[in-house]
């Protein structure tokens, strides 16, 4: 993140965004949008207009935000139900380098009780520009034999931007013996450096380049990095991989150190010229770095750090094979790798009662609170049953997203005065993972407090 102030031009970019992409209430929901890095005390939306409410209802409702990350970086004011910046909103900090960023929250209501659901989306600004992880890189290029033509790997810049204030294009200095090839391989921008002239040693033994990478936005912004070329005396063959491109699959549990799969790559050439080591290649992302390492004698691919299907599902990884010989040869593949999940994350009961009384005299049917059940693992993993404790005149019922505790029976104190109600959400998994929580209700006699609702 550049904390370096910016220039006046993104700043109506903001406030055009702001005015954009304000959705307010749309489809049961409240959608929002706002720029990253907007000021403390900006306005995102109005809540209690946006829910229908009147201005002299706002200070009675209370109504406040509920995330388990997020609320505090909005707050709503209790007079006019204004939702404003509260905190510093870093986009990249908050959604890294995902397409969209978007922060799930709840409103909740008192008086009575509600909650409804709150999309707020956190657009990208360009407030960081282009780097390269490497300030130079050193290219080898033997004399003569090499022919004009042959293309050679560059390092790809890097943005913590998304979208088109990402990378959109790459320059080179203008010299007569090099040239740039862009490519784009899905999303990606891929710079290889074309040789235009043979190059001859004794006439220059070195060649300095700057390859620039710039972004999108507006203004933008750029990054560079320092190219040698060192100029080599008199292998022709480099490492190949049985293919190019291979995909697998690994279960989010496996083991540190697992070995999950083998490379074999070949060289046509003999002796030490024929001798490689594996590698992974610069392209591959700093967590696949993390997370991957391959052995650089046997070409085994093994698991270094902890996989987590909830955080990201698939990673790419470029493996490269460099001979031994002078110059140095490299061959190249690609591996795709599809983290399957795992039933690891047990249901998350949330409940919000309307009271922890109830009326001996309320009829079957009176709303005692609202039940979510969440689950952060995907497919049959993540969905989830409730259940409640047996032979209690109260029951769950599912309406949309979460579930209403209401009565079942009817209630008398002089049996009963309180309920212990004990709440089970179980996921499909295999094997199945629960949670439970539990409440108390207390049974008071008559109606002479605030009458609880009925479905």
């Amino acid at each position: 993140m550049d904390y370096l102030s910016f220039p006046k031009a993104w700043k109506w970019q903001v406030a055009f965004f702001f005015l954009l992409y304000s959705w307010g209430w749309v489809s049961g929901q409240l959608r929002y949008s706002i720029a990253e890095e907007s000021d403390l005390g900006t306005v995102v939306g109005n809540v209690a207009q946006d829910l229908g409410l009147k201005l002299g209802d706002i200070n009675r409702r209370r109504l406040n935000l509920r995330s388990e990350k997020s609320s505090k970086l909005f707050i709503i004011d209790q007079k006019n139900g204004a939702l404003t910046v509260n905190e510093r909103i870093d986009r990249e900090s908050l959604c890294g380098s995902s397409a969209r960023c978007l922060l799930q929250l709840e409103v909740v209501a008192e008086n009575p009780l509600e909650t409804f659901s709150l999309h707020i989306e956190v657009l990208d600004i360009n407030d960081n520009s282009p780097f390269f992880a490497n300030s130079h890189q050193i290219i080898k290029i033997t004399e003569l034999v090499t022919i004009p033509g042959v293309q050679f790997p560059l390092e790809i810049a890097q943005d913590f931007d998304v979208g088109i204030n990402s990378v959109t294009q790459y320059i080179l200095n203008t010299n007569p013996y090099f040239s740039l090839s862009v490519t784009k391989d899905d999303d990606t921008l891929i710079a290889e450096l074309v040789l235009e002239k043979i190059l001859d040693r004794e006439e220059k033994s070195e060649h300095k380049l700057v390859l620039t990478a710039i972004d999108g936005g507006e203004p933008p912004r750029s990054g560079s990095t320092q190219i040698t070329i060192a100029v080599l005396d008199l292998n022709d063959n480099p490492p190949i991989f049985n293919q190019s491109r291979y995909k697998i699959n690994v279960r989010e549990n496996i083991a540190l150190k697992s070995v999950i799969m083998k490379l074999n790559a070949t060289d046509a050439d003999d002796g030490i010229n024929s001798e490689f080591t594996y590698s992974l290649d610069p392209r591959t992302s700093y967590l696949g770095k993390e997370l991957f390492d391959i052995n650089s004698v046997t070409g085994e691919l093994f698991i270094k750090g902890p996989l987590d299907f909830e955080t990201a599902n698939s990673y790419e990884l470029f493996i490269k094979a460099t001979d031994k010989g002078t110059p140095k040869h490299e061959g190249r593949c690609r591996i795709q790798v599809e983290i399957e999940d795992v039933n690891d994350n047990v249901p998350e009961i949330i409940f919000t009662p309307q009271s922890n009384e109830v009326p001996e005299n309320a009829p079957v049917g009176s709303v005692v609170g609202f039940i979510t059940v969440k689950d952060r693992d995907s497919g049959k993993n993540s969905e989830t049953k409730l259940e409640i404790s047996p032979d209690l005149p109260f029951k769950c019922q599912l309406m949309s997203n979460r579930y209403t505790l209401v009565t079942s029976g009817h209630l008398d104190r002089e049996k009963v005065s309180q309920y212990t109600i004990t709440l089970i959400a179980s996921d499909l998994g295999s094997p199945p993972l629960s949670s439970q929580a539990t409440s108390l209700q207390s049974v008071i006699m008559g109606s002479h407090h605030c009458p609880l609702q009925s479905l």
